[in-house]
């Protein structure tokens, strides 16, 4: 849910910014970095997976699931504060990444600036501003 709504934002970011920049084939750009975005969420996700699932094999859970049949059991794995922070980053991991990297690419191919912090994240400020404009009545 949450890499929906942040792909949503990155398709309207690298719109603004394809159309700002004066780039051919806006469209192509925008579902590019929507497919890319989604393919980046589902790569680390799987990663992260994987990461859980060797780590809980390591503890013998893949082996207590395989035998009482559980689906994924998070019994005592996401409890106190060190479950809060590992639940936190398998959830919110996977969408910042790909975010950081769609930001790289865009400054790359699309604005074609130098790295720094303020070029990888400009106009982030006017999207949201523009979308908060895009919610109001002309009176």
């Amino acid at each position: 849910m949450i890499s929906g709504m942040i792909m949503v934002f990155v398709a309207i970011w690298i719109y603004q910014t394809a159309v700002k920049a004066k780039i051919d084939n806006v469209i192509l750009w925008v579902a590019g970095g929507a497919v890319a975005f989604f393919v980046l969420v589902f790569l680390f996700q799987y990663i992260n997976i994987n990461i859980l699932e060797s780590l809980r094999a390591s503890e013998g859970g893949a082996a207590y699931e395989a035998i009482n049949g559980a689906d994924r059991k998070n019994e005592g794995d996401f409890t106190g504060f060190g479950g809060i922070l590992k639940s936190l980053y398998e959830e919110l991991s996977p969408s910042i990444i790909s975010f950081l990297v769609i930001a790289f690419l865009r400054l790359k191919f699309i604005t074609k600036e130098a790295i720094s912090f303020g070029n990888l994240f400009s106009g982030l400020k006017e999207m949201f501003v523009n979308i908060k404009q895009s919610f109001t009545s002309p009176e």
